[in-house]
Formats: structure tokens, C-alpha cells, sequence
């Protein structure tokens, strides 16, 4: 699922064409871990049971219409899709018995599913619950229906084989692949009760129990049908939103695991002597878009002078890192490196800050008022907000006034979206996805975006964004995206920002945690297989 800054409601979530939840989480990693089930081995608290902080509280469970991050770092323990991905950003078989059979020019897939899948009800995974998971999501026109836009039929062959009819060869289907399968018999028996009190899916973990704000907790499903079981009895996810108190619980051993920590508080995680922080670079991406609809900004030259006005580099340096680091484009660096990007000519593009050049060109410019108030919008997020107020303070260096607007989550996704200048010329924002070009350039370039999950309404680009997408021609597609991102970032639609990393926390009992770049962690994988030893 690509998400968006979710709780930043899968940052995002919309019910159009395109998919509003990529729309970065702002991302953090979320992790949990599984108290171990073996004996001789205790906890923090001498129990049985893993404890992780997470960032926000879980809102649902249901795959099909979740849309937030600590949602689905819930909802992943307890559903299994076809194919997932390894340690890294390849996809490899879960349900599935191997590769799926690719015909049609690459707009058909047809996949077998193993024997002896089942679901936590007994039941075994079939056709139709697989067909049934890929529909739900446009039938209900929820907001996750555009990750499967690309897709025309699903047809169950038999028990165990599953047809994809494309629309167009889309190129990145293997990704969609990795959608969450689930029992269509018990879902349809009560769509409420499966998305907040009981969620059934054929993954390693059961749903126990959930109360907003408190606890989520999931326990090991001891039938589960494949390999490897895992070490943890349990894991309890339990909110902590305020940083300092999240590091505390972590000192004091309340929790095992917390995830997503501050810059300021990297020394004192790492200075604890009894806990260390895992961390991968995660598969997002983030930055200032500016209004290219209507306002001062709709002028290229005026982004330009913008860019002039302060130095990113020196901004990611100042408030992400180490949390994160530099990103030059829309594109991972994973993303950048499996694709062979050309990101050191994309490093040339972004001005040095050189304020009397700014000043000059807004002063020269038939766009700028002389009494100009730039109006930035930020979600509520602390690196995103000092991103904005970096450009601020370099447009008044340059003789204009600006003026920050913290939002919350809400109101951010009501105003981005609109084109209005009298809501915003600029804002910040972030994005995850799965690791293919596609998810870091349709959802933002593409017209069908404009007004979803965009709100720069930059056209500049759609025709080669959609074409890429149409396409099944490797090669063919990076020279697509190789181009229309040199075009935005030469247009400067947007500044591209940072990448943040997915951090946690760790206490030194925690053996085998770790973090992963898609899925924010793994707890039970045989590269990974989570256990608490004992203190």
C-alpha cells in the first residue's frame, strides 16, 4: 500500500481517481516487536509480551479501507498478500506458490496460490478471496481504490489460480501484488466488527484487542499455516506521541521498542548503554510544492528566486538530519540505485542561497506585488514546519513578508489541494510508496492527481508520467522518468527535501528486530525472527 504521512491519515486519504493515502505518513517508521513464546525468556516487565511506542494510535485494521501508518503497522502483523517483500525492496512469494505467469504484452498475470493457506478461521485462502481483496477497494470507492486502478477484471480460474486483466501494462504491477488478501465470507458477514473488533487474515499474529489511544495488542496465531512461527508470543502497541516522553519510556524500560526518534534525541538513545537504534532508510520522499495554478507562484522565475532565497542542504542538515538525509529528487535513493538515476546531474539544479539574486528577481517580477505576503502551509509536523519557516526568513532577507500556517491534519488536506493562492503559494509535505518510480511521480505530476493528492496542479509533465505508467518497457519508462523529473525539479514545482529514515528504538534485550524499507519492520521472518532474551 503506498501511504501517506497516515495518520497524516495515510497523510491523506481522498476518494478520486488517485490515491490520497501515499501521500507520505510523514513518515516514520513504526515498529513493533513481539515478546518472544518461548520459556526462559522475559521481557522488560518479566512478561511475556513485546511493548512499542508508536507514534499516533491505530484508527482500523481492515486493509481495505485503513489508511493510516500505525494502522497498518497493526494490520500488517495479522494479513499476509501474495508476494511481499525480502530484507530489502524485492518481491518474493507469500501466498503465492512463485513468479505469476505474465502473458498479453504484460497486462495479464495469472498467479497460483499455495496449498494449505489459510486464514485464522480455518478457512482456506482461495480465488475468491483474492479476487474479492482487489475489488473491494474500487466496488466501495474507498480511498485506497486508486492503488488498483490499473487493473480491468480479476477472475478465480479455480480454488487455487487467479487471473489480472490490466488495462495497460502497467509496469509496477508486481508491487500491487503485495496487496492484503482477506476472507471475503467473514468480512461481508460484518464489515464494522472486521475493520475495529475482529479482523481475520492468514498472517503469523491474531487480533486481540484495541481501545483508541490506549493499546492495540495482536498475539501469535499457534496454527498458523507457514514458516517461520514466530519466536514472540504477542505484541502490544501502545501510542506515545510526545518524543521526550516516548525516549523516557524507552530508558525506563516501559517499552521494548519505540519508533521514529527526533534528531535532538539520537544522543540520548544512543548514550542509554542498554538500548541502540535500528534504522533503514525508508522507501519516502519529502518536500516544498509551490501553487503553479494561480498567485505569484504560477510564475517559474518566481519559484526560481524562491529557491534562491535559502539553501536546503543546509536546512535538511540543521533540523532531519540524522534522522534522515538529503534527497534531490522525488525518488528514493533506493529507487535512485535499482534504476541507475542520473541524481548527481539532479544535485546541480537546486540554487545556493544567494539572497540579492532572489531579491532581484522578485523585484524585476510582474508577478510580485510590492507588498507581497507569501502564505506557507505546514501539516503539524516539527521538520516540515522549519522547512517553511526556513523559506520564510529567507523572503524576508529578500524585502517580502511570508507567513508560516501550522495546520492540522484536517484543515492541511482541505487547503493543499485547492489551487486557491488566498490558501496557499507554497506548502510541505511528504509521501511513501512502494519502490518504483510510478508512486513518487503519478500521484504528484500526473493531471488526474491535480486536486487529490496534489496541489502544485504542474502539467507540465502528465502526458510522460502516464505514458511511463502504460508502459511495461524498462527502459522505455526510466527515460519517461528521467526526463519529466529533470523538467519538474528545472521547473521547480517542487524543492525536493529529505528522506527520513524508519528508526526505532531498541532495547539490547530485543534480539532480531528490524527495521525494514517498505514495511517499517519485520518481526518474523527467517532473516528476522523477533525474541526477548532475558535481562
Amino acid at each position: 500500500m503506498a501511504v501517506n504521512e497516515k495518520d497524516e491519515r495515510r497523510e491523506e486519504s481522498g476518494t478520486s481517481g488517485v490515491d490520497r493515502r501515499s501521500v507520505l505518513r510523514g513518515i516514520g517508521a513504526a515498529g513493533t516487536i513481539s515478546v518472544l513464546g518461548f520459556t526462559g525468556t522475559t521481557g522488560a516487565q518479566g512478561d511475556q509480551m513485546l511493548k512499542l511506542a508508536q507514534v499516533k494510535s491505530p484508527l482500523e485494521f481492515d486493509p481495505i479501507v485503513l489508511n493510516d501508518v500505525p494502522s497498518a503497522q497493526v494490520s500488517d502483523r495479522v494479513f499476509e498478500g501474495l508476494y511481499r517483500y525480502d530484507e530489502s525492496t524485492t518481491v518474493i512469494p507469500e501466498l503465492a506458490t512463485g513468479e505469476p505467469e505474465v502473458s498479453n504484452d504484460g497486462s495479464t498475470y495469472v498467479v497460483q496460490i499455495k496449498d494449505g493457506a489459510t486464514f485464522q478461521n480455518g478457512d482456506p485462502v482461495t480465488a475468491e478471496d483474492v479476487k474479492y481483496s482487489f475489488e473491494a477497494p474500487v466496488d466501495e470507492e474507498t480511498e485506497n481504490a486508486s492503488e488498483l486502478n490499473m487493473i480491468d477484471t480479476v477472475t478465480a480460474q479455480d480454488e487455487r489460480t487467479v487471473q489480472f486483466d490490466l488495462k495497460y501494462p502497467f509496469g509496477a504491477f508486481n508491487h500491487t501484488l503485495t496487496w492484503s488478501i482477506v476472507p471475503k465470507s467473514v468480512r461481508e458477514q460484518d464489515k464494522e466488527a472486521f475493520n475495529t473488533k475482529k479482523p481475520v487474515g492468514s498472517g503469523p499474529f491474531e487480533f486481540v484487542d484495541w481501545q483508541e489511544g490506549n493499546f492495540a495488542e495482536v498475539r501469535r496465531w499457534d496454527d498458523y499455516w507457514g514458516e517461520p512461527k514466530p519466536q514472540l508470543s504477542g505484541i502490544r502497541f501502545v501510542p506515545v506521541e510526545e518524543p521526550t516522553t516516548r525516549v523516557t519510556t524507552l530508558r525506563n524500560g516501559e517499552n521494548d521498542v519505540i519508533e521514529e526518534i527526533p534528531p535532538k534525541l539520537y544522543p540520548q538513545v544512543r548514550g542509554m548503554g542498554d538500548a541502540g537504534i535500528e534504522e533503514v532508510l525508508g522507501i519516502g520522499y519529502f518536500y516544498l510544492a509551490f501553487n503553479c495554478k494561480e498567485g505569484p507562484t504560477a510564475d517559474p522565475a518566481v519559484r526560481e528566486a524562491i529557491d534562491y532565497t535559502f539553501s536546503m542542504d543546509q536546512a535538511v542538515s540543521n533540523f532531519v538530519e540524522p534522522t534522515g538525509e538529503r534527497q534531490y529528487s522525488p525518488l528514493p535513493q533506493p529507487v535512485v540505485e535499482e534504476w541507475g538515476m542520473p541524481v548527481d546531474r539532479w544535485k546541480e539544479i537546486p540554487n545556493d542561497k544567494d539572497v540579492d539574486q532572489a531579491k532581484s528577481m522578485l523585484d524585476d517580477s510582474d508577478s510580485v506585488p510590492d507588498d507581497w505576503n507569501a502564505n506557507i502551509i505546514v501539516p503539524p509536523d516539527d521538520k516540515r514546519e522549519q522547512i517553511g519557516v526556513t523559506v520564510a526568513n529567507g523572503l524576508k532577507e529578500a524585502g517580502y513578508n511570508a507567513n508560516v500556517q501550522r495546520l492540522d491534519w484536517g484543515a492541511f488536506l482541505d487547503k493543499y489541494v485547492s489551487g486557491d493562492p488566498n490558501d496557499y503559494n507554497m506548502y510541505t509535505l511528504g509521501w511513501a510508496g512502494v519502490p518504483d518510480p510510478d508512486a513518487f511521480t503519478y500521484y504528484f505530476f500526473a493531471e488526474e492527481s491535480h486536486g487529490v493528492t496534489d496541489g502544485t496542479f504542474y502539467g507540465e509533465v502528465s502526458d510522460q508520467i502516464v505514458s511511463a505508467r502504460e508502459s511495461n518497457d524498462r527502459a522505455e519508462r526510466k527515460q519517461l522518468y528521467v526526463d519529466a523529473i529533470t523538467t519538474m525539479l528545472e521547473d521547480r514545482a517542487h524543492l525536493s527535501a529529505y528522506n527520513l529514515k524508519n528508526s526505532f528504538g531498541v532495547k539490547q534485550y530485543v534480539q532480531n528486530f528490524r527495521s525494514h524499507p517498505v514495511g517499517s519492520f519485520t518481526v518474523a521472518e527467517e532473516y528476522a525472527n523477533t525474541s526477548l532474551s532475558s535481562q
